[in-house]
């Protein structure tokens, strides 16, 4: 018998190998084992396992068997392969990017001992004193109660509850001490679900699918607190009734502990939280389990879309126009959204890409009837936040007071929430104290050495940072390096100066900060929600982490403190982005019975963008910019493809991207060429950048497969390697041209 390999390495093909005759009977598709492979012995994954082979040459043996069961299926092997196929990644780098690093590492699970007192008349235990006194205690408890625990009562538990036992008072119980994947949910808002017309026709449709046992897509299109979340409970209560499973993409881990804590309270144990901030023990011991089918419904971020579930019955992809679905580095540089949908016909299941502000992409395909349109209209509450927006150039003007952070209605509409004891929300989308270091003499920023990109200060630790590679200063510049002058100023606004003003200006009032600096890990983020959750916070101040599918009843007052940040960035999305985070931040208001209010500070109050968000236009908007797009052929209605080659000389960067552009001979009709030309972040992580895009019109190209063959024969022709330096990248759909 022989078996196919697939090895985490740059190879596009399978390799054959013979199975020993002691492994023929134990090994099968979806273990892993180790095989020789040059000079070495590699770790590889069994795609196939056959009786005949064609190949002629010497054929090698299995050395050696790493798991007693698969860890993937064939399901989920026909996923890696079009993952392989779709984003020009070779078949064993994509296989890598589905199984966890650390699935090789044995964990084994510690045990721990259980008591459970069996109905029985302690009077028989009057000569032994302590086991008299431990039995009386365990009778009052109704479960196991953990043997360790007894330590105030006796001085040796396992002992005596040991001899207990031999008597036929108690039972003993061994149970694995789980990882800790509770600290990731908290306690559910509970409400009184009354569901309106439109849920009771969104449940019934996607019902429907689901009882059809067909792939079928749909767009869940709702309001800001319209009960999505609840719809997704209801389907996966179906699902599971049906004997499938359900897997839940969430775009941030700060979304996690809140939806987590709703779907445990519904479905207990049969919940598993899958995200990059688990332990390694956690990761393995969690995939292991799901291969055994002892969890039915997976919730987590991006990565969640391989876990090994069988009999999928249900995906849904929540948020589903976020930026973090997509895998910016290693390859494959796969979309979350778009593997969804894939696996989905894979497993005919039924797929709910759902949002208050859905991707342009999906909500022109719906338009087109390529997803089934559902769209939910109204609040549970029944309010929608009121919106004002203030200029802040002409309240300036007005005040005399340039660079304030807060304007006077801000101001005045957060002292009147606080003494209602109510919550406030803050979204500032920059992190650390100043985003710049200026000197004010020549106007030079201080830059990083490994980027070109500003340095940001950060008060706490009063060090310097780059957020892109994140190399860090402990002090800041004592000078100028351009102009010598020692003239060094803090330039902008970071969420570290704003909490340190709120502070100032509110000292009796609890605030809490929330973004990456201050959450390093799923409990702080998940200890700071449950806090503010349980209103021992009054004001969340926070970047995009806070802006989307977070429901807090007594939040009534939101405050987008820049409503400008990133709208005029060079990238065909970026008007699309703003507007969301805008949309979706004012959504985090009035969810509960007292109305909400939002207040939108701007600097260009006029700008499409901005005057559509504060109204709440979202189709209005999405019809402008779908003129826009369609006129400029950009997506949904062009496929792209970005070539991108990196390297740490900028001559070699030029010169490799030249052999690209050179050894293109004629443009097919259809496809247009922008570029080549730097990047807008031109140097990162000391590698400069440059870029050649690619677009290609859905009407000569419905599926994407002209420019598929185009630029694969482009990569051919210029002979560039794309493992050396300068590298050559392939993003296939690309999130931003930034």
């Amino acid at each position: 018998m022989f078996a196919d390999i697939s090895f985490p390495i740059s190879s596009y093909q399978v390799f054959t190998y013979k199975i020993p005759n002691d492994l023929k009977s134990q090994l099968s598709i979806g273990m892993r084992v180790t095989a020789p492979l040059g000079s070495r012995n590699v770790k590889g994954i069994i795609v196939d396992i056959k009786t005949k082979t064609n190949f002629m040459g010497s054929i090698k043996s299995i050395t050696n068997m790493i798991d007693d069961r698969p860890v993937l299926d064939k399901k989920l092997w026909q996923l890696i392969q079009w993952l392989s196929k779709y984003y020009n990644c070779p078949l064993g780098i994509s296989a890598k990017t589905v199984l966890p690093n650390n699935l090789s590492m044995k964990y084994k699970l510690k045990t721990q001992l259980y008591v459970k007192a069996i109905n029985n008349d302690y009077d028989l235990l009057s000569r032994a004193k302590i086991q008299k006194g431990v039995y009386k205690y365990l009778k009052t408890k109704k479960t196991l109660v953990p043997v360790n625990s007894l330590i105030n009562l006796c001085s040796n538990p396992n002992d005596i509850c040991k001899e207990l036992y031999a008597k036929g008072f108690v039972e003993l119980v061994k149970k694995p001490i789980l990882p800790k994947l509770a600290g990731l949910t908290f306690d559910p808002i509970y409400k009184d679900i009354q569901f309106t017309k439109d849920q009771r026709l969104a449940i019934k449709n996607i019902f429907s699918a689901i009882d059809s046992n067909q792939f079928k897509s749909f767009l869940l299109h709702g309001v800001t607190g319209s009960g999505k979340t609840e719809i997704y409970i209801e389907a996966a209560r179906h699902v599971l009734k049906k004997n499938k499973t359900v897997i839940i993409l969430l775009p941030e881990i700060a979304l996690t502990p809140q939806i987590a804590g709703r779907f445990k309270a519904v479905f207990g144990e049969e919940v598993a939280v899958w995200h990059s901030k688990l332990s390694q023990s956690a990761r393995s011991w969690t995939w292991k389990k799901i291969c055994l089918g002892e969890y039915k419904v997976v919730i987590g971020a991006r990565s969640s879309i391989f876990v090994p579930l069988k009999n999928i019955g249900m995906i849904i992809v929540d948020e589903e126009q976020e930026d973090s679905y997509k895998q910016e580095s290693p390859d494959p540089r796969y979309h979350a959204r778009d593997v969804a949908l894939i696996r989905g016909k894979i497993n005919k299941a039924t797929v709910v890409l759902s949002s208050a502000t859905p991707s342009l992409e999906s909500y022109y395909n719906s338009k087109i009837k390529k997803l089934d349109y559902i769209y939910l209209s109204q609040r549970f509450s029944g309010n929608y936040p009121t919106v004002d927006i203030v200029d802040m150039i002409k309240e300036s003007k007005e005040s005399g007071k340039y660079g304030e952070i807060f304007s006077k209605l801000l101001i005045e509409k957060i002292e009147n929430r606080l003494s209602n004891e109510e919550q406030i929300i803050l979204l500032h989308n920059r992190r650390g104290f100043s985003p710049a270091i200026k000197c004010d003499d020549c106007g030079e920023v201080c830059m990083c050495a490994h980027c070109k990109i500003a340095l940001t200060f950060h008060s706490k630790g009063k060090y310097v940072q780059c957020h892109f590679c994140n190399q860090i200063q402990n002090s800041l510049p004592k000078g100028c390096l351009k102009c010598k002058s020692y003239n060094i100023q803090l330039s902008g606004t970071g969420t570290q100066k704003i909490e340190k003003i709120l502070k100032n200006k509110f000292p009796n009032v609890s605030i809490s900060r929330l973004d990456t600096d201050v959450a390093r890990s799923g409990i702080d983020i998940t200890n700071i929600l449950q806090d503010f959750s349980n209103r021992k916070i009054d004001i969340l101040l926070g970047t995009q982490m806070i802006a989307k599918g977070l429901d807090f009843a007594n939040a009534t007052l939101v405050g987008i403190i820049n409503a400008d940040t990133g709208l005029y960035l060079p990238d065909y999305r970026a008007g699309e982005k703003a507007f969301q985070l805008i949309y979706q931040s004012a959504g985090r208001s009035g969810r509960g019975k007292i109305p909400g209010e939002v207040v939108i500070q701007s600097y260009n109050p006029d700008n499409t963008v901005i005057d559509h968000a504060a109204k709440l236009e979202l189709k209005k908007y999405y019809d402008v910019c779908l003129q826009e797009r369609e006129s400029l052929d950009y997506p949904p209605f062009s496929w792209i493809v970005k070539l991108e080659l990196r390297g740490t000389k900028k001559h070699q960067v030029e010169n490799s991207i030249n052999k690209i552009t050179n050894s293109i001979k004629q443009m097919p009709k259809g496809i247009e060429k922008l570029g080549p030309a730097y990047c807008y972040r031109e140097k990162l992580k000391d590698n400069y950048r440059m870029q050649i895009i690619f677009k290609s019109q859905k009407k000569y190209d419905p599926v994407g497969t002209r420019l598929q063959k185009f630029y694969n024969s482009i990569i051919m022709n210029s002979k560039i390697n794309v493992s050396k330096n300068p590298r050559l990248i392939v993003d296939v759909n690309p999130t931003s041209l930034l």
